[in-house]
Formats: structure tokens, sequence, C-alpha cells
């Protein structure tokens, strides 16, 4: 049995079975990965995928457990890698992230620039995606972390840790009526509800907190327009198609500054933003400094307690009472 081996077959898992497209991304040839495969079901005796022809047409029961194991074999192969790099040159490597829109371009720029002035030699690479998208990446181990606010149950494999804690706001044009109520009178669900709302697709940043919230009270929101991108929302309010309702932290007032920001912090419970890997993962020195740029209370003693841990359970009470910014 060969490392090379393993890496094709859980490559072809990942590929949907294609063999042609497997080939093409690690730069090899299709009959070569097709031989060593089944080099590899005669050594184990078992076949690993059902064919027809010369087409791979699903994973069988036992294939299913050995390309389990072997993604398994292949991570802790990864993670031997990151600890000899990790005492050959510490200051170099790469760290790859996988996020949503709003994480990406709201809250990681200054992050983003802090660790790259620290590390200039460490690549960065930044996924966007859904919340079921970061996780998958991250339990496959295409990238080292994922941050995400929504659908926390969808990363049961990862060791997830909490960030901040932040909250939502209405944006207006400056000749809405909503834009000319007096700074005291702070706004009602009822009055949201009564007007068009462009916001978030569900399961996206927080959006199941804004639909919890109408829930409780009974509204039915008139939601008009909904999309993955902050910006995107914004320029719908713009043109007049409703207000919106977004992460506090998207509003900028010089880009925004023919928007008004409406606080509404008080009409919905607050959300808090996770940053996870798989647990296992050796984590080097620039990815702890990278978690404590992003969450300064995330020091490293605290995290490696927090990946010594045996279960969630005990994970959970070792950060119960963390007290998580506000951002």
């Amino acid at each position: 049995m060969k490392l090379q081996q393993l890496r094709y077959i859980w490559e072809v898992a990942h590929h949907d079975l294609n063999v042609s497209a497997t080939a093409q991304s690690l730069f090899t040839s299709q009959p070569g990965i097709s031989k060593q495969i089944r080099m590899l079901e005669d050594e184990l005796g078992v076949e690993i995928f059902s064919r027809s022809g010369k087409h791979l047409t699903r994973i069988t029961p036992a294939g299913e457990v050995i390309i389990e194991m072997a993604g398994e074999i292949l991570r802790k192969v990864d993670s031997i890698k990151q600890a000899a790099q990790e005492f050959s040159n510490e200051r170099q490597g790469s760290l790859s992230i996988a996020t949503t829109h709003t994480q990406a371009r709201y809250a990681l720029p200054p992050i983003i620039k802090a660790f790259r002035e620290q590390y200039p030699d460490v690549r960065l690479h930044m996924n966007q995606g859904t919340p079921t998208q970061i996780a998958e990446m991250a339990a496959l181990g295409e990238v080292d972390f994922a941050i995400a606010t929504e659908g926390l149950e969808l990363f049961s494999d990862l060791i997830m840790m909490p960030c901040y804690t932040w909250n939502r706001s209405i944006v207006v044009p400056r000749d809405h009526p909503l834009a000319k109520r007096p700074a005291d009178q702070p706004l009602t669900l009822a009055e949201v509800a009564a007007e068009p709302l462009v916001t978030y697709v569900f399961g996206f940043t927080g959006r199941s907190r804004l639909d919890e919230a109408f829930q409780r009270e009974g509204l039915m929101p008139n939601v008009v327009f909904t999309a993955t991108d902050t910006d995107v929302i914004k320029t719908y309010v713009r043109l007049g198609q409703g207000i919106g309702i977004v992460a506090a932290m998207s509003y900028d007032a010089r880009v925004d500054s023919d928007l008004v920001l409406l606080d509404a912090s008080h009409l919905f419970e607050p959300s808090v933003t996770h940053i996870g890997c798989l647990k296992g993962t050796f984590l080097r020195r620039f990815m702890f400094d990278f978690i404590e740029l992003f969450a300064p209370h995330l020091k490293r003693e605290l995290v490696e307690a927090v990946f010594a841990c045996q279960n969630r359970a005990e994970r959970e009470a070792l950060l119960a009472d963390l007290k998580v910014p506000e951002r």
C-alpha cells in the first residue's frame, strides 16, 4: 500500500468519481490513477469503487470506510509536514481560510494586513462560500481555518471557538421616513416588518436570528430581495427596493454616506462568530498568532487547552465563562 494510492482514491472520491478531472487536478495521467487504484484494490482484496465498463459508478460500502481512513492518514501526513516546516522555518508557510463575504469584506481586512506585516513570507489563501461549503472545505482539510456565524451544527467535525458577538442595523436612504425619526425614539419590530426588506439569504450572516425575532412577535416580514453580499444589499436599498437589514459592522460612514444607519440591536439577539479547524491539526506559531489577531482573548495557552479537551462537553465547559468582545 502506497501513500500515493490513498491520495488517488481520496481525490477521485471528491471529484465526483471523475478520474479524468482528478488526473488534471493532480497533474498526472488518467491511466496511471486507474492502475494504482486497481493495484490497491487487489492488495486489499475488496473493491473500493463499483464500475460500469471503464467508468466508476459509486463508492462501495468497503470503499466508504477505506476512503474515510485514507483522509485521516493524509491529514496526519500534512500535519507531519507542518511540524517539520515549523522547526525548519517558523516564519514561512501557507495559511488558508474559508469564510463568508461579510467576514472577508468587513471583519478580516485589518487582521490580514496586520498578519501580513508580521509574517510577510506566509502565503494567504481566502475562500468564500456558504456555511455548508465552508464546513465541507474545513472537514476535508482543504483549508486550515473556518470562520462562520451560521450553521454551526454543520461544523461538528471541527473545534470551534467564539471570536466576537455582533448585531444588526437598518440602513435606509437619507430621504426615507425612518431616517427622520427622533433619535430618542427606537425602532419597533412591527415598523420594520411593515417595510419591504432587503437582507441576507437564509443561512448567511446571522439570518436565523432575524427570522427568530419576527416569529416570536408573530410578525411576517416582507422580504422582497435577498443576497449573500452585504454590498449588494446596500446597492438595492439605494435603488429604493426596500430597507436593508445588515451586520452593523458592514456600514462605512465614508463610503455609505448616502445611507442612514439605524440601530436594531434591541430588536434582534446578537450572533457569535467562531473560528475553528479540524481536531488533530498541527497549529504552527503563525496560526496561533492569526487566531489571536482575530480574537485577542483566544491566547495560545487557551487554544492549546481547548484542543486538549477530550470532547465537545469539555470544550464548552472550558469556554463557558469566556468574555467574548462585541464588534
